[in-house]
């Protein structure tokens, strides 16, 4: 199936045996562009096996925090230096919260950036939108950390907040910052295609027969087939 020149499409890896986790990974690779590994899922975090049979694939490693939707229950700095690893190995990016404490999450864009990974700060909201002033204060915050890209994610209560999200690619454009920004949930589906054709970097999906990182996600295989629906429609 052929990937279209928008920005790019990333598939979600949640799964907890590492076995399943591979078998999607590898299944999902021809339809991505970059695969996303959660570590905060894997019974037994570990990156080594993903670059061992994944060769050629851009991966992304995320360790996403229980305080922020994820299933990550250790301590801050081991899940920081698990991602410091991940990048160090030869990983293409690896994601931070933008509420992580200011000292580790600058610890690890600078260690990431140097070991040649580019770093993703993100912020989610599973319960509400924010207003756009504060939208706005998010994306500043996270242009201002140093990291290569930016990531916003929230739960829209009607079509406005999904607009409202949508509208930071905008203000992302301004300054040069490459961002993710889309909404969770049934209202937010649209957004997650739309994302990319208003100059998104990047948007999300789901393994085929794999679980969903968040709701509203969609299948890679349905995402890439709107996608080419909307090219060959002109």
């Amino acid at each position: 199936m052929t990937k279209t020149g928008l920005g790019k499409v990333c598939v979600s890896i949640v799964e907890g045996e590492l076995p399943r986790a591979l078998e999607l990974a590898q299944s999902a690779a021809p339809l991505a562009d970059i695969v996303e590994i959660r570590l905060d899922a894997l019974a037994a975090p570990d990156y080594a096996p993903f670059f061992a049979n994944l060769p050629g694939v851009q991966l992304l490693f995320t360790c996403r925090p229980e305080w922020e939707g994820g299933g990550c229950q250790g301590s801050e700095e081991n899940r920081v230096s698990l991602l410091a690893g991940a990048a160090a190995a030869g990983a293409a990016f690896v994601d931070i919260e933008l509420r992580t404490a200011d000292d580790l999450r600058s610890s690890l864009i600078k260690s990431a950036q140097e070991s040649g990974a580019k770093v993703i700060v993100s912020w989610h909201d599973f319960k509400t939108t924010a207003s756009p002033q504060a939208l706005k204060s998010i994306l500043q915050e996270q242009y201002r950390s140093g990291a290569d890209w930016g990531k916003i994610v929230t739960t829209p209560r009607d079509f406005q907040d999904v607009l409202r999200v949508l509208a930071l690619q905008e203000l992302a454009a301004e300054v040069g910052f490459p961002l993710c920004a889309f909404c969770m949930g049934s209202l937010g589906k649209i957004s997650r295609v739309a994302t990319l054709g208003l100059g998104g970097a990047m948007t999300y999906a789901a393994p085929d027969g794999g679980q969903v990182a968040a709701p509203g996600q969609l299948p890679i295989s349905a995402l890439r087939r709107i996608q080419e629906f909307l090219d060959a429609a002109g």
